[in-house]
């Protein structure tokens, strides 16, 4: 039995040192993975908004809340301001943060994931994993900055279903396929 371990021991040894890892870890690079979360978070934010007619766009569900136009452009903001830690050669887009007409307010949010998109394909597997300096979350990795992204992407995506369905419209996300 003692003797079947140590092989079994052994041979877990061996493989760790080898590199090999089980076959869920095997589902792909990081960078392709990011990606694939980003541009398919753009996808579904980008027709959400553009489900709202623009006469909504300045409708709020309290007086105290951001109305669907600045939750959308919230999201915009918090990308470019984000994104910034991430370095890059890429550049950020210059965006109207007061805007209010729709087609404006939805290219800006675009035009963020666009760039974080240019931000993702420069790095590699290993630079997404070092270290930068975020105010918003400390030291954390670039791959930390974007999902800390998407997460806020989906708590205004929350906010925004609220009000597409205050004023009676089933967001596309809820629609049957």
């Amino acid at each position: 039995m003692s003797r079947n371990f140590l092989i079994f021991g052994a041979a877990c040894f061996l493989a760790l040192a080898a590199g090999t890892t089980p076959a869920a870890a095997q589902t792909g690079k990081l960078n392709q993975d990011l990606l694939k979360d980003w541009t398919d978070m753009k996808d579904m934010l980008v027709k959400i908004a553009n489900q709202m007619p623009e006469d909504k766009y300045s409708f709020k569900t309290t007086p105290p809340q951001r109305d669907f136009g600045q939750q959308v452009m919230h999201v915009a903001t918090a990308n470019i301001l984000n994104l910034a830690f991430i370095g890059g050669k890429a550049k950020p887009p210059a965006i109207n943060r007061r805007a209010t007409a729709k087609a404006e307010i939805i290219k800006a949010m675009e035009d963020t994931f666009d760039y974080g998109t240019e931000l993702i394909r420069e790095q590699t597997d290993q630079s997404m994993l070092e270290t930068v300096q975020s105010r918003t979350l400390g030291p954390s990795s670039r791959a930390r900055v974007f999902y800390f992204l998407l997460g806020h992407c989906w708590d205004i995506y929350g906010q925004m279903v609220v009000y597409l369905r205050l004023n009676g419209i089933v967001p596309v996300t809820s629609q049957p396929l």
